[in-house]
């Protein structure tokens, strides 16, 4: 996949936006801020990929009710207690997203349990599984992909889609602390996201192409979003 044309070049490029973001100078002594400020916006911009759009500043004020956006705040804290598991047991902690994504929203019966793709689900986990060769933006990428396009879950399917991939990055050491923003990227680019996922869902060469570019760029985007709120933190103390 990385052979493919501009491929290479974009997670490079992605890779050296992370790494300059990892080097803010706000993380050094307020870091826990960042990182909650970051685990918001990105479950507010999940949630918004599900069609369930709020104000950031309303949700982070506690007035916003909506079952997909709670369900997506219960996700994005859920995380950094899965990263470890998540490469041990990946159709666990998928199972577990479910959950914590789609309570209030499904029935009580289907939390957890998948409505189609088992088999391609069964791959996936055993992709997931011990994996330390495969790149780790790469598997996050195919990660998410392989379960927004499946769709395997009943309900806000693509709030557990991201919140796998972003456990991919940090199980795997890329954004150890799950910092970078991916779904705000995602969000910023959303037309490209969603055609994007439809190529690749086709299987062809050029549509794995158009998503890993798009999954490079959400990357870089994500990683810049850093900055932003690393800056406004120095900026009030």
């Amino acid at each position: 996949m990385l052979d493919l044309a501009e491929v290479a070049p974009a997670f490079a490029s992605a890779r050296e936006a992370v790494d300059a973001a990892h080097r803010h100078r706000a993380l050094r002594r307020h870091g826990g801020q960042v990182a909650a400020e970051a685990s918001l916006r990105a479950a507010v911009a999940s949630a918004a990929l599900e069609g369930n759009t709020y104000d950031l500043d309303e949700v982070r004020g506690g007035t916003v009710t909506d079952p997909v956006v709670q369900g997506a705040l219960r996700v994005a804290e859920s995380l950094p207690g899965l990263v470890d598991l998540w490469p041990r047991a990946p159709r666990q902690v998928l199972a577990k997203l479910h959950v914590l994504a789609a309570r209030g929203v499904v029935h009580d019966h289907d939390l957890g349990r998948l409505i189609s793709g088992a088999e391609r689900i069964d791959a996936l986990a055993g992709l997931v599984a011990g994996n330390e060769t495969t790149p780790p933006m790469l598997l996050a990428a195919v990660v998410h992909a392989e379960l927004i396009t499946l769709r395997p879950f009943a309900g806000p399917a693509g709030v557990v889609a991201r919140a796998a991939a972003r456990l991919t990055l940090t199980a795997r050491g890329f954004d150890p602390r799950g910092l970078v923003m991916v779904e705000v990227g995602h969000q910023n680019r959303e037309p490209e996201y969603l055609g994007s996922a439809g190529a690749y869902a086709t299987g062809t060469p050029d549509g794995v192409r158009s998503w890993l570019r798009h999954y490079a760029a959400a990357v870089t985007v994500g990683a810049e979003e850093i900055g932003v709120i690393g800056d406004s933190v120095l900026a009030s103390v």
